[in-house]
């Protein structure tokens, strides 16, 4: 199983800032892109990092709950985040503020990720868009005002091609 996409933003956005990278909404959807195309043909299983899709957007591929959670940053780059809302969808009241842990994530897998940020670092958040807008995962499901799923099949076999 893999991990809830929020989890693993919270770790990359602490990451990027960490080494200065700065990273804004549109670069995380991309970085994001790549670390699940990683995941899916670099670790031994073979599994995805988080679990939720990945749909074909104007801007190149999306995880629309990760670009709905930081869309409030515009294009400006996301500040560290050190605490986040809890929400409880059965009852709102015990919704709480919890201290970011990224725990949830092991050391392996935070390797996997740190190779992704750190190659892509250099990148504007255009650059990827171009690179992403180059690549049959989107190219083959892209359609204006659909938001169409990029399977994780398309991705692991674009990208072991």
């Amino acid at each position: 199983m893999g991990y809830n996409v929020l989890d693993v933003c919270r770790y990359v956005i602490n990451y990027s800032n960490k080494h200065d990278y700065g990273i804004s909404n549109l670069k995380l959807q991309k970085v994001l892109y790549f670390i699940q195309a990683y995941f899916l043909t670099n670790k031994k299983s073979h599994t995805p990092c988080f679990n939720e899709k990945i749909e074909a957007w104007d801007f190149g591929p999306v995880v629309p709950e990760a670009y709905h959670e930081y869309k409030q940053y515009g294009s400006g780059d996301i500040p560290t985040i050190k605490s986040y809302i809890l929400f409880d969808n059965e009852n709102i009241w015990n919704s709480k503020r919890v201290l970011c842990n990224d725990d949830v994530i092991t050391n392996e897998d935070k390797n996997l990720i740190d190779k992704v940020v750190d190659k892509f670092s250099d990148y504007s958040a255009t650059d990827l868009v171009s690179l992403t807008h180059r690549q049959s995962p989107w190219i083959d499901v892209y359609v204006p005002h659909q938001n169409n799923e990029i399977t994780l099949d398309a991705i692991r076999k674009y990208f072991n091609a």
